[in-house]
């Protein structure tokens, strides 16, 4: 930090008159130590921390937020930029260069460079409490979502499991030093284990340990934290003179304001609850028709929906994972997909260092066997790893610094125990190739300026290079090629792949309910006004579900409040609703694909060419517009989740 901000100060105080060399590509070229080593340190810290990595994170993060203030708060360093931006017109430069000035230009004034004095030194102090705030969250969610793991040594208590996932679990209590079993938590609602477990006092406890898992009092307690957070937001925003944090956050994203990314996500709450209340009527039916006489509940919902699934299409999990073993998965579908669209190879590297034993390392070359990018794979669940799945880089692609991406994807899977295979079920499958989206994205950025490289672009549309990826998971050009059986490698049969594509569409409404849930909670934390009165988060929560018309009994947010990692500690505050907005892009796009020819290598090549490479070299409306051909719009997304477009509100 010392050294960069002595190469801004050194940029701040030139007496050259200012250019675009001397100041914006200046600016490029400075804390480029500091860049390597805050990547690393994240991916590390985020990935696979430690008592040690926790304690650096506690100390560094207010001085990290202090340290961009430094930068973007300077008077002198704004001057220039903006005498910049005035006469950009006049300069000759090229359309990236432009941009470049623009971003730059935008982000000093957006991060509060016109603010008074007196103003910046309070938009510090707040910068600092919510950096603060928001490593807080994660080290306290961390350690709540470890405690909440569902623990016994009633070997009963876990009927419905495979004797694989019985033995994952005492390996699992074996690593934590306890008797019995142990089921870990994973960082959404709904756990994986509930599709399986047939002890309904069983799934009661692991839901509520999941529900409960940062509201059980004590220091892990998350909810003072999320308030305060919320609060400072909502005054940071009211300082850099907008109504609330989301109109400011969105100002640069494709939605542009609160009210566009609301009212697409309320038009599809209708037909999302909709259709969740009738899978709900069909569950209820099941649970009557065996006489079990309760009424449904949010624990019961993937147990008995998944009985409903088998009856509607006669197919279950248990029948499909065999076919998907994941390094088989990884090499044979990602890999292979990545290849047919673009002519990517793979190489793995066993020579290169990992931050954990589980972590592989591949070398990817392009078509002509040139080295592009290292891509590293950290896929099983640790403890001491944050929940869900992400990408992200350790170096970003530069053509003005010289350097190609090292990109790495993670997730939780659950790793087997010694000997077993490591089979997968679908969705898992899924997120695989989702992150290997991004990756790609990551991967392909071909720029002159670090600023606008790869995925550094807004959160409306990071996530649709991700989710067009996931088409290919279904694909059947790409499926068969690795839905095949891991001990006598014989293919899915025909008819259980074509089970599995009919049942695609099946509980649509309970899973876009609950993200909707999620999405709609966001936003309504981060359209408060500075003067609202700080709330107990469950109260909240509750009000704002019911406000939104989509406090459904038996399908809970995906992410409540307290343990919702995306909003209070990960960049998407205000931004979750970009999942559903990146989903109308990459159906539009997917669309595209099927009615130009599906997976060539022309397409893939003009895709790359058109969108995955430009990084934020370009207005991503118009960016889009000009590969697909037209304008985006909500049908095909409807279509993909088997949601009529009139109930909609289309």
């Amino acid at each position: 930090m010392v050294a960069q901000i002595q190469e801004v100060e050194a940029i701040a105080n030139n007496p050259a008159p200012p250019t675009f060399a001397n100041t914006l590509v200046a600016l490029e070229k400075s804390g480029q130590l500091y860049t390597r080593v805050a990547e690393v340190f994240d991916g590390v810290a985020q990935a696979n921390t430690n008592p040690t990595l926790d304690k650096v994170n506690e100390i560094e993060s207010p001085k990290r937020a202090a340290h961009q203030d430094t930068i973007f708060l300077n008077e002198k360093l704004f001057a220039r930029v903006a005498a910049i931006h005035k006469q950009m017109n006049s300069l000759g430069l090229d359309a990236e260069s432009r941009r470049l000035v623009d971003v730059y230009y935008k982000l000093f004034v957006h991060l509060g460079a016109n603010l008074s004095a007196e103003n910046k030194d309070k938009l510090k102090k707040l910068n600092e409490e919510e950096s603060t705030l928001e490593n807080s969250f994660r080290t306290k969610l961390l350690a709540a979502t470890k405690e909440a793991a569902y623990t016994t040594t009633d070997k009963s208590a876990l009927q419905g499991l495979t004797d694989a996932e019985v033995a994952a679990a005492a390996e699992s209590a074996k690593g934590r030093k306890v008797d019995g079993y142990v089921l870990p938590m994973q960082n959404t609602t709904q756990q994986p284990v509930l599709v399986s477990l047939a002890n309904r006092a069983t799934r009661q406890a692991v839901f509520k340990n999941a529900w409960n898992r940062a509201e059980r009092g004590g220091i892990n307690d998350t909810r003072d934290t999320i308030a305060r957070l919320a609060q400072l937001r909502a005054e940071k925003a009211k300082l850099l003179g907008y109504p609330n944090f989301a109109a400011w956050n969105l100002e640069d994203q494709m939605a542009k304001t609160p009210d566009a990314a609301i009212k697409f996500m309320d038009a599809l709450v209708p037909a999302s609850t909709a259709n969740a209340t009738a899978e709900g009527k069909d569950i209820q039916a099941v649970i009557d028709a065996q006489k079990g006489g309760f009424q449904l509940q949010p624990w019961d919902w993937e147990f008995y929906s998944e009985q409903v699934r088998k009856a509607k299409y006669d197919i279950d999990d248990a029948q499909m994972k065999p076919y998907f073993e994941i390094d088989n998965v990884l090499r044979n579908g990602v890999f292979y997909a990545a290849n047919r669209m673009y002519g990517l190879t793979f190489k793995e590297r066993k020579d290169i260092p990992v931050y954990a034993p589980d972590v592989r390392v591949f070398e990817v070359f392009e078509a002509s066997g040139k080295p592009l990018a290292l891509m590293y794979f950290d896929y099983y669940k640790r403890d001491n790893k944050g929940g869900g799945a992400w990408m992200s880089n350790f170096v970003d692609q530069s053509k003005l610094l010289g350097k190609l991406p090292v990109i790495y994807n993670v997730a939780n899977l659950s790793k087997p125990a010694a000997g077993e295979p490591a089979l997968i079920s679908f969705t898992d499958v899924t997120t695989m190739f989702h992150e290997f989206g991004h990756a790609l994205h990551g991967m392909f950025s071909n720029v002159q300026y670090p600023m606008l490289s790869g995925t550094s672009v807004p959160r409306d549309f990071v996530e649709f290079p991700s989710q067009f990826n996931e088409h290919w998971a279904s694909n059947p050009a790409v499926f068969d090629h690795f839905a095949k059986h891991y001990k006598t490698g014989a293919a899915m049969p025909a008819e259980l792949a074509a089970k599995l594509r009919k049942a695609e569409k099946f509980n649509q409404g309970y899973i876009l309910t609950e993200l909707l849930a999620a999405a709609e909670l966001d936003m309504q934390w981060h359209t408060l006004p500075a003067t609202a009165a700080v709330e107990n988060p469950d109260t909240f929560e509750n009000a704002a579900l019911e406000r939104k018309h989509i406090a459904l009994a038996t399908v809970p947010p995906r992410y409540r409040s307290s343990y919702f990692t995306h909003i209070w500690s990960e960049g998407y505050a205000a931004g979750y609703y970009a999942y559903l907005w990146s989903e109308m892009l990459d159906d539009n796009a997917y669309q595209w694909f099927e009615d130009h020819g599906g997976l060539t290598r022309a397409n893939g090549e003009r895709f790359r060419a058109m969108v995955l490479s430009k990084g934020y070299t370009q207005e991503l409306g118009k960016m889009y517009a000009a590969w697909l051909g037209t304008e985006p719009n909500v049908g095909p997304m409807l279509k993909e989740r088997g949601l009529a477009a009139e109930k909609a509100g289309k």
